[in-house]
């Protein structure tokens, strides 16, 4: 099979790398980067560079692109792509993709179907890329409406086979909620905890509870202003919705209400002991 890999980032370089690391695969690779290019070909991550040439041999297209460019780019090739080619992005935000692809593709012979990695490094770009980093990982799908069930299963067993650890289907509407949650806040938080004044001084103080909360704020600042943007309506729901509970927490010791903050505390350690089971 004959992967074509656009975007050899952090997702694109790892995608790459899992590929011909772990598969008898082909890679072809594009990258606006020249020596991005030239380290993953010293690297064996690729085996030629992806051009409009040998585009339309691709099965699979993998386009690890931030959401615009990536719209822009499958758009424009729309035409060139093999006839039954997977063309799958790998963006964290899937309505902004998927309300403008899924209409495109009516009718295209190739098939264009939303996706999201999810995996990740606090560093970008290929340097920091990972042959294992999706290992045990899951890959979200959300195919369009009227996808057939044959393409579906071909999907599943193609992430299956490069090493992800399972394979989840979504929605896009369900996708941007539930990242909005487990992804997005804890981007917005971590960024907001790490801006406090005591944060210089914290070494000797601190030990993993304050690398855990300042893990994700190391973070690709251009990439997460576009995802926070065109899902900006459900992560403001959640932002809001934690804003309100920390309100608990700020009343009760305020009041120096033993008994309200006991509860509250008591309230979160149950949810995430039934989490855990």
């Amino acid at each position: 099979m004959i992967f074509g890999i656009v975007g050899l980032g952090l997702i694109g370089g790892s995608l790459a790398r899992s590929i011909k690391f772990h598969t008898n695969h082909t890679v072809y690779a594009a990258d606006l980067n020249a020596t991005t290019l030239l380290q993953a070909r010293m690297v064996g991550a690729m085996d030629e560079e992806l051009t409009a040439e040998n585009l339309p041999q691709c099965d699979v297209v993998l386009v690890a692109l931030y959401p615009k460019a990536a719209v822009e780019y499958i758009l424009a090739h729309k035409k060139q792509f093999k006839e039954n080619a997977l063309v799958i992005d790998c963006c964290g935000v899937k309505r902004f993709v998927c309300n403008q692809l899924f209409p495109a593709f009516e009718g295209e012979k190739a098939i264009f179907m939303g996706g999201h990695p999810m995996a990740g490094r606090e560093r970008s770009g290929f340097s920091y890329a990972q042959d294992d980093l999706f290992e045990n990982a899951s890959m979200i799908l959300t195919p369009a409406p009227d996808a057939d069930v044959e393409t579906v299963r071909r999907a599943k067993e193609i992430f299956l086979s490069i090493g992800f650890g399972k394979v989840r289907f979504s929605t896009p509407l369900e996708h941007d909620e539930m990242i909005a949650f487990t992804s997005q806040l804890a981007h917005v938080v971590s960024g907001a905890y790490v801006k406090t004044p005591l944060a210089p001084k914290h070494k000797g103080f601190s030990a993993g509870s304050f690398k855990d909360m300042t893990r994700v704020a190391r973070l690709n600042e251009e990439m997460w202003t576009e995802l926070f943007l065109e899902n900006d309506d459900l992560l403001l729901a959640q932002t809001e919705a934690l804003i309100d509970r920390l309100t608990e927490y700020r009343d009760a010791l305020k009041e120096r209400n033993a008994e309200k903050l006991k509860a509250i505390l008591r309230e979160g350690r149950e949810i995430k002991e039934a989490l855990e089971d």
